[in-house]
Parts: structure tokens; C-alpha cells; sequence
């Protein structure tokens, strides 16, 4: 369904149920009023078409159920063997943190860093705080530090990617075949259902929901209107960029912070174009070290040579393996490649005040902040490669320092997209169709 007024007379939810709040869509700007949702329904902006809210049965018990699954699984991932190869009479082993403490042992502690904490930090604290959260929501007086540790846990989802290396391990898997014998040890077996899990997850939770009940409960200001009451649009509206709640601009200059989730209020990310166009340009000359020098070293029998991102593809190309060669392919040179060029692209735009393809790039938008994480699967691939196959002269593999800079193309462009406001092409549109009609000869 699309948001819209409601009726005179809408039918009355219960009164611990949801309620009619005004949004504005961070696609294009838009305000609108949702109305309460059932279970299984969407409302979607009428001009851009993005997705405001879903409408689910229990938010908030589905919620803190799937994440104490996770954060058992999570346990097993991180404490039982992943993968065993071995090679004449020689075997290894690697859990979750193999990857990284063999980055770190070979210098590489930016890449160490960064896969440690999107595999194991990252998902352990979001999880951790999402059900602390739910837990504590259910207590009849929830401390206000809640929205705290709520604001921390939206902070960490994108940089939680088990998804994305449960496909890295697959890459691996495939890769070792050829070198090595290998097995799959139980871990990798739970970071597939875990994988599952958090998928669930993210479909069954509701951020809005969770902001409202802290709203019912007291923790969080204002408190909600009236069940089946039709709210007022402020005079002079602003939303959070956090949590959503659309309130009046403060009158004052100077810091403002939002009534319901204390973070900063903007009524649009700041400098937003200036920090995109700079992380793009950081990313864009980082991107050729990454593809010049070479990201992993096969070494067997003493004998072998650097590879490239791009040697890697054409390497799995000759071995005949085109579905693994297009999935490394896309990962790690079209969607980099594709994420620069897009955001360019709507920078421009916006400083052009083009009105054309607004709705376009607006989905565009939404594309690239979804698709850039799924680089990392090269990375993650290197790290599982690195800590297992080390057996001397026989055959070593090697992450190199190409890695280094590939990684931070993807935390970069990751930035940039997170920097960037869309709302600011519809902005950049209207405004110069107001120069334009301002510009337009009065009739005699």
C-alpha cells in the first residue's frame, strides 16, 4: 500500500498496537502519513515508490527470539573448526578468527582489523544489543539508556556481513579443491544456518516499532498519540535521520538534537556532498593499487607468481569454472567500479540541479548502499586461504598487498554511500526549477 490520509473515521487499533505517524522518506524528502499496518503489509512513498514501513505480527518477540539463535550460532562459528585441509601427511585447521590472526602475524593488521570486526565484533555486539534491547523493553520501567544502545545497534548493521563471508568461504572452498584435501568442519555448517538466521532477522525487525514501544514505555520522548488518533504534521517539519521521528525545526541556531532518540538533527546529512565527492575520489585512487599490485601468492613446489584481482578472474576463466569466475568478477571489480561511477554520477546531478531520472536514481541509491558490502567477498576469501594453506615448500598461499588497497576501496565507497543524501537530488531538482520559473518573462 502507499502512504496516504486517513479516512474520517479509521478503525480504532487496540491500544498496544501500532499507530498513524507521519514519515518522511529518505529517498526523496516527501511527508506523509502511515497509517497503522497489518501483518504482511508495506507502505511506500507515492513519489519515489521506497519503502517507509512494514507492517509485522510480533516485532519484538520474533525479534529477540532470532537473536538469541544467532547469538548462539554465533558461538559455534566462532569457537569450532571451520574448515581442515591437509597435504602429504601435513593437516590445518581454521575457525573464524584463523583468518585474522594470520593477517596479523604477516603485518597485514589493517585487513586483520577489518575482518575481525565485520565477522566477529560487529555481529556479537549487534546482536548482543538487539537483545538486550527487547529484553529490557519488556521490563515495566526500561532505563533511557536504551536508545543509546538502540542508536549503536542501527550503526553497526551494515558493517555486520556474515552473509558475506559465508560466500567468501564458499570461494575459498572451491578455490582449495584443486591444491589440497579439504573438509568442512561444523562451523561452517552453523555459519550457514546463521546466515539464515540473521536473514530472518532483518526481514522480521522493525526499527519504527521498537522506537514506538520505547515511546509506550517511557523511554524515549514524545509520548505516542492517542490509538486511531490522526496526528498533526508540525508546522515547520524535520525527521531523524535515526530513528525517523518527524518533529518541529528548533527555532534556535546551534546544536539541536531529536526529542526521541537524542542523536543530532539535521534536516539533511551534513556537508554531504562535499564528504561523497571526497571519499570517491580516496576510493578512485586506492582502486589502482588494488588492481596493480597483486592480492594473493600461490606458492607450490617452490614455484608460482603474484596474482591480480583481475588475474584471479581470468585464472578461474582457464580452469573452467565460469559461474565462481563471474561471481569474483562481480564482487570485486564490476560493483566497485559500478558504485563509483553511480555515485559520481548522482553527485553530479545534484550539483547540476538535474530534474531528469529522479525517482531512477533515487532507486539507484538505494542499490548501491545494498550491493557495496558484497566486495568484501575477495577479502574474506584471501584471509580463509592465507590461514590455511601453509605447508612450507609444498604449496603456501599468500594475501598481498594489493588486499590492503582493495579493502579500502570498499570501506571507502561504503562511506560515500552513507555520507550521500538522495533527498538532496530532489532538493537540487526543485530549486532549479524555481530559478527557472523565476527566470521566465511576466506576461503582458
Amino acid at each position: 500500500m502507499r502512504a496516504q490520509p486517513l479516512p474520517s473515521d479509521p478503525p480504532r487499533p487496540p491500544a498496544s498496537g501500532p499507530v498513524s505517524s507521519w514519515h518522511e522518506c529518505h529517498g526523496c524528502g516527501a511527508f506523509q502519513l502511515v497509517p497503522p499496518l497489518g501483518a504482511g503489509m508495506t507502505a511506500r512513498c507515492w513519489r519515489c515508490d521506497r519503502v517507509l514501513r512494514r507492517g509485522h505480527r510480533d516485532p519484538l518477540g520474533h525479534g529477540a527470539a532470532l537473536a538469541a539463535a544467532a547469538l548462539v550460532l554465533l558461538g559455534v562459528v566462532a569457537t569450532m573448526t571451520m574448515m581442515t585441509v591437509s597435504t602429504v601427511g601435513i593437516s590445518h585447521q581454521a575457525d573464524l578468527l584463523g583468518g585474522p590472526m594470520e593477517l596479523w602475524r604477516r603485518g597485514m593488521w589493517e585487513l586483520a582489523l577489518v575482518v575481525g570486526f565485520t565477522t566477529l565484533v560487529a555481529p556479537f555486539a549487534l546482536l548482543a544489543g538487539l537483545l538486550t534491547v527487547l529484553l529490557l523493553l519488556r521490563r515495566q520501567r526500561p532505563p533511557r539508556q536504551l536508545r543509546l544502545l538502540f542508536r549503536a545497534v542501527l550503526w553497526l548493521t551494515p558493517w555486520s556481513m556474515i552473509e558475506v563471508f559465508l560466500l567468501g568461504a564458499f570461494v575459498a572452498y572451491t578455490k582449495l579443491q584443486d591444491l589440497v584435501q579439504i573438509g568442512i568442519g561444523p562451523a561452517l555448517f552453523a555459519l550457514g544456518v546463521l546466515t539464515f538466521v540473521m536473514t530472518w532477522l532483518d526481514s522480521e525487525l522493525s526499527p519504527p516499532a521498537i522506537w514506538e514501544e520505547m515511546q509506550r514505555r517511557g523511554v524515549a520522548d514524545p509520548p505516542l498519540p492517542a490509538p486511531g488518533a490522526r496526528p498533526a504534521l508540525p508546522a515547520d517539519p524535520v525527521s531523524c535521520h535515526v530513528c525517523g521521528h518527524v518533529q518541529p525545526a528548533p527555532q534556535e541556531h546551534g546544536h539541536a538534537t531529536c526529542r526521541r532518540c537524542d542523536a543530532a538533527l539535521h534536516r539533511r546529512k551534513p556537508n554531504g556532498i562535499a564528504r561523497a565527492w571526497a571519499l570517491c575520489l580516496a576510493a578512485l585512487i586506492c582502486y589502482v593499487p588494488a588492481n596493480y599490485y597483486p592480492v594473493l601468492t600461490v606458492m607450490q613446489l617452490g614455484a608460482g607468481a603474484p596474482s591480480t584481482i583481475l588475474g584471479g578472474v581470468v585464472e578461474l576463466v582457464a580452469a573452467r569454472m565460469w559461474p565462481l569466475a563471474a561471481l569474483v568478477f562481480a564482487a570485486s571489480i564490476a560493483v566497485p567500479v559500478l558504485k563509483l561511477t553511480a555515485l559520481m554520477f548522482m553527485l553530479a546531478c545534484t550539483q547540476l540541479g538535474a530534474a531528469r531520472w529522479l525517482v531512477e536514481r533515487t532507486r539507484l541509491y538505494g542499490i548501491v548502499l545494498g550491493i557495496g558490502r558484497w566486495s568484501m567477498v575477495d577479502i574474506y576469501m584471501e584471509s580463509l586461504l592465507g590461514a590455511l594453506v601453509q605447508f612450507g615448500r609444498v604449496v603456501t598461499i599468500e594475501p598481498g598487498v594489493g588486499a590492503v588497497a582493495f579493502c579500502a576501496v570498499v570501506i571507502l565507497t561504503m562511506l560515500a554511500a552513507e555520507s550521500f543524501d538522495p533527498r538532496l537530488m530532489w532538493d537540487a531538482a526543485a530549486a532549479a526549477d524555481r530559478r527557472g520559473r523565476a527566470a521566465e518573462p511576466l506576461p503582458p
